[in-house]
């Protein structure tokens, strides 16, 4: 079984990932999404908020499931026998962050990463980007899955 792990913070989860998901789960036998901590970045969901949030997202996936995991990818990725970590790349920016990281987890460990470009209608849309604009009340409805928009209403009260 060729099993690739798709990590991140997805705080939260926007249509770009899933799109990455869907992808991913057309190239590999089982996909796994799994959110971590990141102790550099402010979460607004809880762990267990963004996992459910993944759950929905990819529960029409069968090959794919969702996971949590502490500490670096490659060893989990090490622990679950994924051959592969796949992330979404919106630009040169994106590329130039993940390379360092991809040659350091192939050198650790011998996990590959695949890049997939995000398409065309979501490379600009980060969970940044989306909690920025939803906390002053601009809409985000295109960029995220409706039960993600009513999260962010729950978690970002309107502003007066």
């Amino acid at each position: 079984m060729r099993r690739a792990v798709c990590p991140g913070s997805f705080d939260p989860v926007t249509n770009g990932h899933i799109d990455i998901f869907r992808r991913a789960a057309r190239l590999f036998d089982e996909v796994v999404v799994a959110t971590g901590t990141n102790v550099s970045k402010n979460r607004l969901f809880s762990p267990d908020e963004r996992m459910a949030m993944l759950r929905e997202a990819t529960a029409d996936l069968p090959n794919v499931r969702v996971a949590g995991f502490t500490g670096l990818i490659v060893d989990f990725c090490r622990e679950i026998d994924a051959v592969a970590i796949v992330k979404g790349i919106r630009g040169a920016t994106d590329y130039e962050y993940e390379l360092p990281m991809a040659q350091m987890n192939v050198h650790l460990t011998g996990v590959e990463t695949v890049f997939l470009a995000g398409a065309t209608g979501n490379v600009f849309v980060s969970s940044s980007l989306i909690k920025e604009v939803a906390s002053f009340g601009g809409d985000v409805s295109a960029f995220v899955p409706p039960y993600v928009l009513a999260a962010l209403g729950e978690k970002l009260p309107p502003r007066s």
